[in-house]
């Protein structure tokens, strides 16, 4: 064997190369690497050295997912060709690994979802007013269920209390002592949550457990279930980014305005004019007025018209003498915030002024 003292056999050189034997034959048989020479009587192959460099190329280009018929152009084909398929070979590498990560995000999030336990601790009391607080906007119509209820959502050490029946939107953000685990949402009925809310001012914390077996809440005596249903809550994050920014505000006495509102609980709607320093409600025709003393940062040019059974919950739940009102036009909903709870939000949707009815 002439010259064959200074070749590998294949096993040598499959150990050198980090190739297996049978992989060094696949590539024979496919023309990539071919031995340096090969015994005519036994069929053996031997390899030489200076083929290690090719070898190792080739393994690391297979390692990395190229293709065999884009390996060859690499190893034999113009540097230019080589070039431009690794930079093919290397954007689809990037696609794959974003779409896996996409899809591995997926499933833990499902995995969080279905496996673990979230939990929640607030105050009692606290708790149990922004229950009070929530409830009044949720709807009574069964023909919409989900409005029926509260919508209690953990996300971003955040616990959130979101209620709505189209005509207004209270939302109320604890802040949880402790929190554990990942988001979830939770749609309980407002009647049942009122029983729960009732409970909970006379406890001194309550924890909100939420896992695979369903949602419960439990004081340091007690543990309760909280019965959830499966309806779909409205977009309320969505209303609230879409809302226009105000361009009126005023700051009036809470309780004043709100007995203003209910003395004309009967009617179905009610005006609201303000400008300077006053704030006048009256009926839509102008009659039963009542002035009050309040802070206009711009005069309103037109009057804006609510519906009093609307509006004076709303200003019943908040808190603190004063209330703020923010308004971006007559036809857009109404932002009715609390100076000593900002906390606490409600939007009203305004009503269209008939003075005929």
């Amino acid at each position: 064997m002439d010259g064959t003292t200074e070749l590998l056999s294949i096993s040598a050189f499959a150990r050198r190369v980090g190739l297996a034997p049978s992989a060094l034959r696949f590539y024979d048989d496919c023309r990539v690497l071919r031995p340096a020479w090969v015994d005519g009587a036994t069929g053996y192959r031997f390899y030489s050295p200076a083929q290690e460099a090719r070898a190792a190329l080739l393994r690391s280009l297979r390692e990395a997912g190229l293709p065999l018929a884009e390996v060859t152009v690499v190893l034999d084909g113009p540097e230019r060709e080589g070039r431009e398929v690794l930079e093919r070979h290397l954007e689809r590498m990037r696609d794959q690994t974003q779409r896996a990560k996409v899809a591995i995000a997926v499933a833990l999030r499902s995995l969080s979802t279905a496996e673990s336990m979230t939990e929640a601790r607030i105050g009692g009391v606290e708790l149990a007013s922004a229950v009070r607080q929530v409830v009044p906007a949720a709807a009574s119509d069964v023909a919409l269920p989900a409005l029926g209820c509260v919508l209690i959502e953990i996300d971003e050490d955040e616990v959130r209390l979101v209620a709505t029946d189209r005509y207004r939107l209270s939302m109320r953000v604890l802040r949880p002592a402790a929190l554990d685990g990942g988001p979830c949402r939770l749609l309980v009925h407002a009647a049942d949550l009122i029983e729960f809310g009732q409970w909970a001012a006379r406890v001194h914390d309550v924890t909100i457990q939420v896992g695979p077996d369903g949602a419960r809440a439990r004081s340091t005596a007690e543990s309760r279930v909280l019965v959830t249903t499966d309806d779909l809550f409205p977009a309320y994050r969505e209303m609230l980014s879409a809302l226009a920014p105000p361009e009126y505000r005023v700051i009036v006495d809470r309780l004043a305005l709100r007995d203003a509102v209910s003395s004309h609980g009967d009617a179905a709607r009610i005006a609201l004019n303000f400008a300077g320093d006053e704030l006048v409600v009256s009926l839509a025709d102008h009659s039963n007025a009542a002035t009050l003393p309040a802070v206009c940062h711009e005069d309103l040019p037109q009057r804006i018209g609510f519906d009093p059974a609307v509006l004076a919950p709303a200003l019943e739940a908040s808190v603190g003498p004063d209330v703020l009102l923010e308004i971006s036009a007559v036809d857009r909903p109404v932002v009715v915030r609390s100076a000593d709870q900002g906390s606490f939000t409600t939007l009203i949707m305004p009503v269209a002024l008939n003075t005929s009815s």
